[in-house]
């Protein structure tokens, strides 16, 4: 099970309490450090507005939770999703996703050509992700074939030792993945991909937080907009994946 893991840096006059779950290629943490291609953008954009970051690492739910409930705390990489929308103040875009279910490839015994055809075989997503309510509220998979894990770290680690029978990724964001598991490419296979589930990722901070601060991150965020770091990660997921 991944525990918690919380990074203290240096306290600055200008730090940002900042949260975020591990999910390589975007949030990784090697060597001592927090990294990754968006949080190369967050602190591209935490540059520009004069803050330094203290991270805080923990599973997704729990870094969700403490954005949600937490005033002055920034969270990124979080779908924007209708359910969320007044919850927070949206900073920023910060990567784009073309997500799809996925199966180990041996497991010929699963078959999935339709939506409704999951609900015969064990899904796996984050607690707290927008996947698992989608899974819930949308594709109607049953209570029964539906197991949630506290981040992806868990819900590979089940897919790959045959705990589950399918998952959601993006085929651009795997390749740690199937590294750390040690499987190649042609070891997984997406079986299917559905409209509703290619999306952009946001910073976002609780509504009801310091107004100037979220003002000061969002006119960062325009000085950001336009720069190689941030259109290169926007275009990773929609171009890997066609």
């Amino acid at each position: 099970m991944f525990c918690s893991l919380w990074l203290a840096l240096p306290l600055k006059a200008e730090s940002l309490r900042v949260v975020l779950e591990l999910s390589p290629p975007h949030q990784t943490y090697n060597n001592n450090k927090v990294g990754g291609l968006s949080t190369a953008v967050v602190e591209l954009m935490l540059k520009h507005a004069a803050l330094t970051p203290q991270y805080e690492v923990y599973p997704w739910a729990r870094a969700y939770r403490l954005a949600a409930t937490t005033p002055n705390v920034l969270i990124y990489n979080m779908a924007r999703t209708p359910e969320r929308e007044q919850q927070f103040d949206w900073i920023g875009k910060v990567a784009s996703y073309k997500f799809g279910f996925l199966k180990l490839a041996s497991r010929t015994d699963i078959q999935v050509e339709k939506l409704s055809d999951i609900h015969r075989y064990v899904v796996g997503a984050q607690r707290e992700d927008f996947s698992a309510e989608w899974l819930k509220n949308v594709a109607k998979q049953p209570a029964g074939q539906l197991q949630l894990q506290p981040d992806v770290l868990e819900t590979w680690r089940l897919l790959v030792n045959g705990k589950l029978d399918l998952m959601i990724d993006d085929p651009a964001a795997v390749q740690d993945m199937l590294h750390k598991h040690q499987l190649q490419n042609n070891d997984i296979q997406f079986v299917l991909f559905v409209p509703e589930l290619e999306l952009h990722s946001w910073i976002a901070m609780k509504k009801g937080s310091d107004a100037q601060l979220v003002q000061r991150l969002r006119q960062a965020y325009q000085q950001v907009e336009g720069s190689a770091e941030l259109q290169a990660v926007m275009q990773l997921g929609l171009t890997e994946s066609q």
